[in-house]
């Protein structure tokens, strides 16, 4: 199903990015976790993924900004999808994540056929 699809979960919580790296490998993805926004955006250009997973609430450099800064480079990936992995799911960090240029929100915790069905949508 995934045919060399790259996902890259950006997480500060290691047992988030153990729980979607074993849901979205069993599924047949090539996944590469960061562990906060500056090490994804330092690892972008090498991984090049299709698909982007980014928490929210992160230290150093958080989501929002994060999202911001890759959908502003000047690269093709800027077009990758961004997905906000959050607890709060508010319409202030919604409107948020939109202004920063994310792509959906998923609200943890999430389930197989969360991270599933919006890898489907933006495949």
């Amino acid at each position: 199903m995934a045919n060399n699809f790259k996902i890259m979960v950006v997480d500060d919580s290691s047992t988030v990015r153990k729980t979607a790296e074993l849901i979205l490998s069993k599924e047949g993805f090539d996944v590469v976790s960061e562990i906060d926004g500056f090490n994804a955006l330092s690892h972008l250009e090498e991984v090049k993924p299709n698909l982007i997973f980014m928490d929210v609430m992160m230290p150093n450099l958080d989501g929002y900004d994060t999202c911001q800064i890759i959908k502003g480079s000047p690269s093709e990936l800027s077009k990758t999808p961004v997905i906000m992995l959050t607890s709060k799911d508010g319409a202030f960090d919604k409107a948020r994540g939109q202004l920063a240029g994310c792509d959906a929100f998923i609200t943890k915790p999430f389930t197989r056929d969360d991270l599933i069905s919006v890898i489907e949508k933006f495949k």
